[in-house]
């Protein structure tokens, strides 16, 4: 079973998105800042980091900007998570070590298979 690292400070969207990966087998393990999720990922080692760019303490890039240059987590995939679906923010993400981006509301189906795409590649 895959565990997936959700960063994010919404509740009802940490609830709602958790509930919805435990249900489809994924252990879901939460930060709910950039800072925490820094922590939560080399303290818990998840298969991939669901990162929302919004965050307090530390923002999102920042946060994947640290993961890609620890070599205990940057081989770890992370997914961008932004409501802020301007233009430029998907070469942002990337700029910052995403290794994918999706954008909020999310849509599960696609969510789901870009999970699994990239399981699949760092696996």
């Amino acid at each position: 079973m895959a565990k997936i690292l959700l960063v994010e400070d919404n509740e009802m969207n940490r609830d709602m998105l958790s509930r919805r990966l435990e249900r489809r087998g994924y252990e879901v393990v939460i930060a709910v800042d950039g800072a925490e999720g820094v922590a939560m990922t080399i303290l818990e080692h998840p298969n991939l980091v669901l990162m929302d760019m919004s965050l307090p303490i530390m923002d999102g890039w920042e946060a994947t900007r640290q993961l890609k240059a620890n070599p205990e987590t940057n081989n770890i995939p992370v997914i961008a998570l932004t409501a802020h679906a301007m233009s430029g923010d998907r070469e942002k993400a990337f700029e910052a070590g995403c290794d994918d981006y999706d954008t909020k509301p999310i849509e599960l189906s696609r969510l789901l298979e870009k999970i699994a795409n990239l399981l699949a590649k760092y696996q």
